[in-house]
């Protein structure tokens, strides 16, 4: 109970603080390329629930009829993109995620249906808990496109290196959480964004 208190307070109050930095991000995304400020993609959550999880659009409209690349040579990325994603700033709507119930400030990130297909049973432990904004697979996957850009087969690197990585760190988050525990991921995260 202390945990969802602890969400619902701390997503509204930044909702709330940083509402004229959200406007001006949702305006220069409009004017940097034609499409909608969001992008609505389907995750995992907790229990295997489904739900649509929302982020501000950093990619022109159709990509996904473009050649998939990684890290700086994704030319699917727009300008303002690319500043976006550099300081997480694309993942603020997923506060909205958080007031609805369907993520919690901190936990195992959420990933799409097809690599949650691919988890054992033991991994599927980290579908136990809400899926959350930060965790320490974030922390330190920091610079994950980067290290897919470098990969020869990204898609292959992600699924047997990078993904059993993530969700090993996401068990260790689900077996050890307490509410000091989520306190120091998110200055660690704030740290991380802001050096």
């Amino acid at each position: 109970m202390l945990k969802r208190l602890f969400d619902l307070v701390s997503a509204g109050l930044v909702l709330v603080l940083l509402f004229p930095v959200l406007t001006v991000i949702a305006l220069a995304i409009v004017l940097d390329s034609k499409g909608g400020i969001f992008y609505r993609q389907t995750r995992v959550g907790k229990n295997g629930k489904t739900f649509r999880l929302y982020k501000f659009r950093t990619m022109r409209p159709n990509s996904d009829k473009l050649q998939i690349t990684v890290g700086h040579r994704d030319p699917r990325v727009t300008k303002i993109g690319y500043l976006l994603r550099k300081y997480k700033l694309d993942e603020f709507p997923q506060l909205l995620n958080i007031l609805k119930g369907e993520m919690s400030v901190v936990g195992p990130r959420p990933e799409v249906p097809k690599y949650v297909e691919l988890y054992t049973p033991e991994q599927r432990e980290v579908l136990s808990v809400r899926p959350g904004l930060t965790d320490y697979a974030s922390l330190k996957f920091v610079d994950e496109s980067e290290l897919l850009a470098e990969s020869d087969n990204p898609e292959q690197t992600y699924r047997e290196e990078i993904m059993p990585a993530k969700l090993k760190l996401g068990r260790e988050y689900v077996e050890k959480q307490s509410f000091f525990t989520d306190l120091k991921i998110i200055f660690q995260t704030l740290y991380r964004i802001i050096r």
